[in-house]
């Protein structure tokens, strides 16, 4: 289960962070999405990607649950580690490796990334912008 290194703190981005990653490794669609703001963007990766082909980002509850219907949940598991986590006024950067082990069960893929998280004033994600590179996806 997802978990800060130690010596840090509770923060509400980084409570906010921690519950995001403890619902997608327990496949908890509901709960994931319930940490959202109406109004949330998801930019995983930042850009353009296979995910995200114009760039824009997941914005909104819809879109952000479309994404974790074609992206995050066909997964046959999700693990994050964190190495370390930067907080300051309502944001947070985790630094740290995601593994996910893809349908099928036979391949895992590890990404290293950033991921920042922007919370409003009642603790709800209203940004969660991950930095990680395709080409560098290790099997």
């Amino acid at each position: 289960m997802a978990e800060l290194p130690d010596g840090f703190d509770p923060h509400p981005a980084r409570d906010a962070s921690l519950a995001s990653m403890r619902a997608v490794e327990t496949h908890d669609r509901d709960a994931w999405l319930a940490i959202f703001a109406p109004d949330a963007v998801v930019e995983d990766p930042i850009g353009v990607s296979p995910f995200d082909p114009e760039g824009t980002g997941h914005r909104g509850i819809e879109a952000i649950a479309a994404f974790y219907d074609n992206v995050v949940g066909p997964n046959e598991a999700v693990r994050f580690t964190l190495t370390a986590s930067y907080a300051a006024g309502l944001e947070v950067a985790n630094v740290g490796t995601i593994s996910t082990t893809l349908p099928g069960g036979e391949v895992t893929v590890h990404t290293d990334t950033v991921v920042t998280y922007r919370v409003d004033d009642d603790g709800k994600i209203i940004a969660l912008r991950s930095y990680w590179e395709l080409d560098k996806v290790r099997v």
